[in-house]
Formats: structure tokens, C-alpha cells, sequence
């Protein structure tokens, strides 16, 4: 039963974000309430505030599943001897080839209209730092070794790449690019970057492992 409980929590988390979103795409982010978007998807505002703790959240709600996403694909380089960093790479080019939305190179309408939104607004770029920094702690404990620091700054470099990686691929497509004409530039940039990143950090697979 608590299974299914939960799968329906998601089912309403995610349909308050979607109603919220189309409110916002709509209008804009500062023009809705958090009562407007309430009686949208016909729920107390009680109810929404149970599911999302702040309006920013029903946004960044979006990111929720990717957030520990590079400690996840460490993990599961290190269960394999895999150095992290190579693991990152092929995940990352992995996403450029299935026009993945997280790696920004998504030319379709909705994912257009929603990175609009997300770049547009000041409120919701603060909360993606807030998001990325969590990102930075999971992704610090999966990369682990003896010297806690020396993990917490990789994490916050190899982060930062994806980021900018991320957004600068945001701002091509919305620049009129089509995802065809940036795919070639995305790839080498994701290669070159990783390629720095290398020189810079000793991640072997046996520092992976701690």
C-alpha cells in the first residue's frame, strides 16, 4: 500500500507542477499566486504548500529526478572500475545524441518556452543554484577518497561544467540554431571540457573507489 501511496503523490506533484507551469508560461511567474495556481489544479492551498514548500518549487520540481544524477552515474562507475570522470563524459555525450532536455539541446516548443521561463526569471535561476549546490554534495559523497575537500571541489568543478555546458547550448538553440547545427559544436565542447577536467583531477578509478 505505501507504494502505491506514493505513486500517487508523485501523480499529484506532477500535475501541480504541470498546471502551475502552464499558469506561468502563460502569464508569467510574478503574475501568478500561489492561490491562483491552487484553484487551477482545484486543491487548498494547504495542500499545494504540502507538496511544494515554495512556488519556485513547482518549477524546479522538473530537476528533482536529475538532481543526483552525476552521483548516480559515479556510483555506478565505481561498482564498475570505471575512472568518474569518463563515466560523466559518456553519460553527457549519451544525453547530446537523445536530444536530452537536461543537456539543453532541445529545440522542441514546451522545452523552449520552459528554459524562457527558467532563465528568464531571477527567482527560479537563485533556486537552480540552490539545486545545483545539493547536486554538488551528493555527487561529492560518491566521488568520496581520504581528503573530503579535495571531493567537495572536484564535485563543485565538475558541476559547474555541466552547467555551463548546459547553457550555453540553451543559448544557441534559443539564438535560432537548430539542434542539428549545434549537436557537432555541443560534442566537442562536452570532450574538450572533460579533457580539462582531467588534467586538473586526479579521479582515477582507484581514487573513485576511496
Amino acid at each position: 500500500m505505501s507504494g502505491l501511496r506514493e505513486l500517487k503523490k508523485e501523480r499529484t506533484r506532477r500535475t501541480l507542477s504541470e498546471v502551475a507551469i502552464g499558469l506561468f508560461l502563460e502569464k508569467g511567474f510574478d503574475a501568478v499566486s500561489v492561490a491562483e495556481i491552487a484553484a487551477a489544479a482545484e486543491v487548498s492551498k494547504p495542500t499545494l504548500f504540502r507538496y511544494f514548500p515554495a512556488k519556485e518549487d513547482l518549477v524546479l520540481h522538473r530537476f528533482a529526478d536529475h538532481e543526483q544524477e552525476p552521483a548516480r552515474v559515479v556510483a555506478a562507475a565505481r561498482a564498475a572500475g570505471v575512472p568518474p570522470l569518463e563515466a560523466l563524459r559518456d553519460h553527457v555525450l549519451a544525453g547530446l545524441e537523445r536530444h536530452d532536455p537536461v543537456t539543453g539541446l532541445n529545440d522542441a516548443p514546451g522545452v523552449l518556452a520552459f528554459h524562457r521561463l527558467l532563465y528568464g526569471t531571477p527567482a527560479l535561476a537563485a533556486g537552480m543554484h540552490t539545486y545545483q549546490g545539493r547536486s554538488e554534495e551528493a555527487l561529492a559523497a560518491a566521488l568520496g577518497g581520504a581528503d573530503p575537500l579535495a571531493a567537495r571541489l572536484a564535485a563543485a568543478q565538475i558541476v559547474a561544467v555541466l552547467r555551463v555546458l548546459g547553457e550555453e547550448n540553451v543559448r544557441r538553440i534559443a539564438a535560432g540554431e537548430s539542434v542539428e547545427q549545434v549537436l557537432p559544436g555541443a560534442v566537442a565542447a562536452t570532450r574538450a571540457a572533460f579533457r580539462r577536467l582531467e588534467e586538473g583531477l586526479s579521479l582515477s578509478s582507484e581514487a573513485a573507489r576511496g
